[in-house]
């Protein structure tokens, strides 16, 4: 028998149950489309090729970090519309990311997380690991951000305490440079931050030769 629903005594509409305080992992995730992922790796190795690459790092870091129970992981993806496809990551809560660049896309993540810190890493680092993600979220209980170098000047992690409220670090950051990590830190100036591993993005041959181990051989249906 399905439980009675709360309801507001003064309107007799159902009580919205707050949502519980969690560690809130968001991990951003394009779908494969040839043309619309990993294009600097693409330029050197085929499209064809470079949309492998892509579906199997998205395999990799959901597979490695996405059960940890010591977190709640949601998939935001792009396009929209492929919350809806059959094709979607299976046993895990998916949204969309929405309109706008990255730091618009990622402020809207972490505006409508429920209650706890946010964490948010893409695609495109498959040595992510458990650890990363753990040792960010234990950083977040001393300080109000915490960022991931990457090797090319931007960065793979993002979290945020949230706590009294939200921060806006992502206002002009250029975005694709090697002035991102930094352009993010200066929006941050005053909060304490704290930051985890640096490690590399996967744009080249070389790249992919060198991160073969952690993206293996997993196809993921996204």
């Amino acid at each position: 028998m399905p439980s009675p629903r709360l309801r507001n005594k003064n309107k007799g509409a159902p009580l919205r149950r707050a949502a519980p305080f969690r560690r809130r992992l968001v991990v951003m995730a394009k779908v494969p489309v040839a043309g619309r992922v990993k294009t600097r790796l693409a330029a050197e190795v085929g499209v064809a090729a470079a949309v492998r690459c892509a579906r199997a790092c998205t395999a990799a870091v959901l597979q490695r970090i996405g059960t940890d129970a010591r977190w709640l992981t949601t998939v935001a993806v792009t396009p929209d519309g492929a919350c809806r496809s059959p094709a979607r990551p299976r046993g895990l809560e998916v949204e969309p990311q929405g309109s706008g660049d990255l730091g618009m896309r990622m402020q809207r993540l972490f505006d409508r997380a429920g209650p706890g810190p946010v964490v948010i890493v893409g695609t495109d680092v498959p040595d992510i690991a458990r650890v990363h993600v753990a040792a960010a979220f234990r950083l977040l209980g001393g300080h109000a951000a915490v960022l991931g170098p990457a090797t090319d000047g931007g960065y793979w992690l993002i979290g945020m305490a949230r706590r009294p409220h939200v921060p806006r670090p992502f206002a002009g950051v250029r975005w694709s440079s090697p002035h991102a990590l930094a352009d993010t830190l200066a929006n941050l100036r005053g909060r304490r931050v704290a930051r985890v591993a640096t490690l590399p993005d996967v744009d080249t041959p070389a790249d992919l030769a060198r991160s073969a181990a952690s993206i293996g051989r997993v196809v993921h249906p996204l």
